[in-house]
């Protein structure tokens, strides 16, 4: 077990459970993640493994006696006329009978109806009117000689979530861990193997978490397929309702006139539209226009009387296109459906999660750690939405006077979010509360830049904020950072022909590659430079960042102590395909790497580097290696014999983790493709 694990183990006992395990109980049961954690957490809370196991084999034993499948419902209602009464775990839903003036249970997979149910259980546990709660349920049966009388009697239920928790508690064990050990629970919590997630991949996920602990907040979601997009909406809390296929009614959403009863935003946290996107849709005006008035003011109207609700509303879907076509030719918008591609809805979101960013999950994705029980954190999360952690930055920090009021209260909402999630006992750096805000301005910014393209009367907004020395920090988003030849390149107040712009941007194409022929044909004078790559970037290679300044090199001396693993090993064979492609076919190369001795593999590494040294000598390339042991500094760079060292504050391994193993992977191809940590590189000359 990892330190973090025991760590996790000796400050939540009795929370947190092993997530690997779920998949172990779950089988066939069609049963929801928070359903299986409660019982895991009730037997198998704990790092001693003859104790987990003894623990699954109780919970599988449990599921199998009281876990009420579809098919075998006849056999499970036998069970309870001959027992006279069991427990049951099912969904379970409670209608109100005006004509009867009582309170009737229909048990989903159990197949009964019309249960009564006692008035104080409705007043205890008000969602059962909703859309229904898994529950543990003591069922009875008492058979009438009056075929008006229900035989079947709810005698108890237990919806499957925590009782009580100890807020206190949970603040004060946050204090027991880094900031990075904190982020990588949850991301165990969530399911995920924090290893395979950099930095900021890790925090879009926890942006995913924030209509949780936030009142109100409006987040949209446009990625590929794959990504996840609904499992936290769906899996995670038993206060979240995710709506499949995107489509809902007004009554069912809001109110229903007819009957008076409140719809989903009256009674869940957060309520999330799967499915979202899509141009066919068939969408209710109506319904559009109710949301946008509760997107901006947390209210709907029930005829003359005006209602306020507190649901969050996320909203998730996929796109068909990659970045760049989409600001080349539309907007990050142009998959939703029509009624919805509206410049009103769209300025009541108050983040964008850029779903493109987010890996397709892979099953070395999935964690194996500890994190917490889910229906803990979910409480947690919930608890915090009475809290408002928006000002944390304001003694620091101050947004430009430029950005609107509708902006600034969408970021305030995302940073106040994030804040409580990562530092809810309020011990966070300057750095780190800087960090947090640029993140928050970059999510509402990518609203505000692609509403420019939809509609004209939105002008141009500076994303910024001033630090404690009175220094202006303007923000960007990834994308524009990536592709700034196609993000600043129309917006909805081009009312030039089509076919105009389509020469025009033919011709910026055929001007580009020109210059770039010109300048391979008359090799540039190298200069000094210094580059800072962002987190999750794209586009960048080895040929891009090193052929220039080894041109003509005929000695090549590569310094980074970590040269060990085998992903770290191959970034090397890359390195000297760059020197491949760059040196002539004539002239002969020398490359000595200096790195630090594997103590655990050494004789794995240095079959890896031997098998280098093999396949570049017949591109006239003479490889050796030595290992420097004493002195060792942690600096990494590239000198060459033509006077430039290029420094690296990664050295070679600036790309986030892919599937190396799949020969049809294109991540595996090209590195253009893959998305960068965040590093600098610095060219001196010397």
């Amino acid at each position: 077990m990892s330190n973090l694990n025991d760590k996790i183990n000796q400050y939540f006992p009795g929370l947190v459970v092993r997530k690997d395990l779920v998949k172990k109980v779950k089988g066939n049961a069609i049963v929801p993640t928070y359903v299986l954690e409660y019982l895991l957490g009730q037997y198998c809370a704990t790092n001693d493994e003859q104790s987990i196991q003894s623990g699954i084999d109780t919970v599988k034993e449990i599921l199998a006696k009281h876990y009420v499948h579809r098919n075998e419902a006849n056999l499970t209602r036998s069970t309870i006329r001959e027992k006279g009464r069991n427990k049951v775990i099912d969904k379970v839903q409670v209608t109100f009978n005006d004509k009867n003036d009582t309170y009737e249970a229909s048990f989903a997979n159990l197949g009964i109806k019309k249960v009564l149910v006692d008035t104080q259980i409705i007043k205890k546990h008000p969602k059962l009117l909703v859309t229904g709660v898994w529950c543990i349920s003591d069922i009875e049966y008492e058979h009438n000689e009056d075929s008006r009388i229900q035989p079947w009697i709810l005698g108890s239920i237990k919806p499957i979530q925590l009782s009580d928790f100890d807020f206190e508690g949970y603040l004060n064990a946050r204090s027991e861990f880094s900031t990075e050990e904190w982020i990588d629970l949850l991301i165990q919590s969530m399911g995920f193997n924090p290893e395979m997630f950099g930095k900021r991949n890790k925090m879009l996920q926890l942006l995913r978490l924030v209509p949780y602990v936030e009142r109100n907040f409006n987040l949209i979601e446009l990625g590929p397929k794959g990504t996840g997009k609904s499992h936290i909406f769906s899996e995670f809390s038993p206060h979240g309702m995710l709506i499949s296929g995107g489509e809902v009614t007004v009554p069912k959403l809001f109110v229903n006139n007819s009957s008076g009863k409140l719809g989903l935003v009256g009674y869940w946290d957060i309520v999330a539209f799967d499915e979202f996107a899509g141009k066919q849709k068939n969408v209710n005006k109506a319904l559009v226009d109710i949301l946008k008035n509760y997107l901006a003011n947390k209210t709907f109207s029930r005829g003359v009387e005006t209602i306020g609700a507190e649901a969050s509303m996320a909203f998730i879907g996929n796109t068909k296109h990659n970045v760049p076509f989409m600001l080349k030719h539309s907007d990050f918008f142009e998959e939703l459906p029509e009624k919805y591609y509206d410049s009103a809805f769209i300025d009541r979101l108050h983040a964008f999660l850029p779903g493109w960013e987010i890996d397709i999950i892979r099953g070395e994705m999935f964690s194996e750690g500890y994190g917490f029980v889910v229906d803990y954190i979910a409480e947690i999360l919930r608890d915090l939405r009475k809290q408002d952690f928006s000002d944390r930055y304001s003694e620091y920090f101050e947004l430009s006077a430029d950005i609107a009021t509708r902006d600034k209260d969408a970021i305030n909402k995302t940073f106040s979010g994030l804040m409580k999630i990562i530092f809810p006992n309020g011990n966070q750096t300057d750095e780190e509360t800087e960090e947090i805000l640029k993140f928050a301005i970059e999510c509402r910014k990518r609203v505000k830049d692609q509403l420019k393209r939809i509609d004209s009367t939105f002008g141009n907004v500076q994303f910024a904020y001033t630090n404690k020395g009175g220094k202006l920090i303007p923000v960007s988003t990834l994308e524009e950072i990536e592709f700034p030849q196609f993000y600043y390149q129309r917006d909805a107040s081009d009312e030039r022909d089509e076919k105009e712009i389509i020469e025009a941007e033919r011709s910026i194409e055929l001007n580009q590659k020109d210059q770039l022929k010109e300048n391979n044909e008359n090799l540039e004078i190298l200069k000094p430079d210094h580059l800072m790559i962002s987190e999750n970037q794209k586009g960048i290679s080895f040929d891009g960042l090193f052929s220039k300044y080894l041109k003509d090199a005929k000695i090549i001396t590569v310094t980074d102590p970590y040269i060990r693993t085998f992903h770290q090993i191959r970034n090397l064979m890359e390195f000297v395909e760059t020197i491949v492609k760059t040196k002539n076919k004539e002239d002969d190369i020398k490359l000595k790497l200096i790195t630090h001795h594997d103590e655990f593999r050494s004789e794995q590494q240095e079959n890896y580097l031997e098998q280098i040294k093999n396949s570049a000598f017949s591109c006239g390339i003479d490889f050796q290696w030595e290992f420097d042991e004493e002195g060792f500094s942690h600096a990494r760079h590239i000198i060459t014999d033509t006077g430039w060292k290029i420094s690296l504050d990664r050295g070679l391994d600036i790309y986030q983790r892919f599937e190396m193993n799949d020969a049809f992977n294109i991540n595996n191809r090209l590195q253009e493709t893959r998305s960068c940590k965040s590093f600098e590189i610095t060219y001196i000359k010397i």
